[in-house]
C-alpha cells in the first residue's frame, strides 16, 4: 500500500499538463497513449498474437495530428468530425491491409492492432476533446477524481465490508460491497468537487460521479479480462506498485468519454 501511495505522488507532475492544456496536454496524452499501446501489444505477444505497434502508433499520430490542427486553428470539434470519420476508416483499412500484405500477420494480429488504436488511442484522446470545452481543465480533473476516487473507495469498502465476489473469474479480490462503496465514494467526492469549483454544475458533477464510477469499474474489469487472456498480472512495471501505464489509466480510459459525452449532450445541449 505504501508503495502504491508513493507511486501515485510520482504522477503529480503530470497535473501540470492539465493546467497548461492545449498542445502540452495533447503531447502528454499522446505519449501516455503510445506507451499504453506498446504495453497492450507486448501483452498479446506473450500468447503468440503479434499486433503491429508501428501501425497503431502511426494511427495514433494521425488522430493527434488532427486534434493538434484543431487546437492551432481554434476550431470547434464538430467542424473536425469528418476528419475523425476519415481517421476511423483509415484505422480499419490499415489493420486489414496489414493482414493482406504482411505474411507474418494474421487476422488476430490485425484485429488486436485495431482494438489497441480504438480502445487506448481513441478513448484516451477524449482528454484533448474535454480540454476544448468550457471549464475543460476542471472537467478533466472531474474525470480523474471519478476514476481515482472509485478505485480508492472501492478498495477501502472492499477491505472493510467485502464478502460477495463481484467478478471472480476476472478479478478475485473485487467484491460487490467494494463496487458499491466505489460508486458512493465517487458521488460524494465529485459532489464536493463541484461545490468548490463549479457550484452551478454540482448536480451534474454528482451524476457524473455515479456514471463515471460505473464505467471506471467496467474499464478496470475490461483491462483485467485482457490480462487474463494474456496470462499476465500487470501490463508493465513502469510505475512501482501499480504496474504499467495501462494498469494505472485503465479506468480513466472509460471515464474520459463519459465526462465528455455527458457534457456535450446533457450540460451544454
Amino acid at each position: 500500500m505504501k508503495t502504491r501511495i508513493v507511486s501515485a505522488f510520482l504522477l503529480i507532475p503530470l497535473t501540470l499538463f492539465i493546467y497548461l492544456g492545449g498542445m502540452p496536454l495533447l503531447l502528454i496524452a499522446f505519449v501516455i497513449g503510445a506507451i499504453a499501446i506498446s504495453e497492450f501489444s507486448e501483452g498479446f505477444r506473450t500468447i503468440g498474437i503479434r499486433p503491429s505497434r508501428p501501425t497503431a502508433w502511426f494511427c495514433l499520430l494521425l488522430l493527434y495530428g488532427i486534434y493538434g490542427h484543431m487546437i492551432e486553428t481554434d476550431a470547434s470539434v464538430a467542424s473536425y468530425a469528418h476528419y475523425v470519420m476519415l481517421w476511423f476508416f483509415f484505422v480499419v483499412a490499415m489493420s486489414l491491409m496489414m493482414i493482406l500484405f504482411r505474411k507474418e500477420h494474421n487476422v488476430s494480429d490485425g484485429t488486436v492492432t485495431m482494438i489497441s488504436v480504438f480502445y487506448i488511442g481513441f478513448f484516451s484522446s477524449h482528454a484533448v476533446l474535454i480540454d476544448h470545452l468550457e471549464h475543460g481543465s476542471i472537467l478533466i480533473w472531474l474525470a480523474l477524481f471519478t476514476a481515482f476516487g472509485t478505485d480508492t473507495f472501492a478498495y477501502l469498502a472492499g477491505m472493510r465490508f467485502g464478502k460477495r465476489k463481484l467478478c471472480p473469474a476476472l478479478s478475485p479480490k473485487k467484491t460487490v460491497e467494494g463496487a458499491a462503496g466505489g460508486v458512493v465514494g465517487s458521488i460524494l467526492l465529485c459532489t464536493l468537487f463541484g461545490l468548490f469549483l463549479i457550484p452551478d454544475m454540482v448536480l451534474h458533477c454528482a451524476v457524473i460521479g455515479c456514471l463515471g464510477s460505473l464505467f471506471a469499474q467496467i474499464g478496470d474489469l475490461v483491462a483485467s479480462a485482457f490480462k487474463r487472456t494474456m496470462g499476465i498480472k500487470d501490463y508493465g512495471n513502469l510505475i512501482p506498485g501499480h504496474g504499467g501505464i495501462l494498469d494505472r489509466f485503465d479506468s480513466i480510459l472509460f471515464t474520459l468519454p463519459i465526462v465528455y459525452y455527458y457534457t456535450i449532450f446533457i450540460i451544454y445541449n
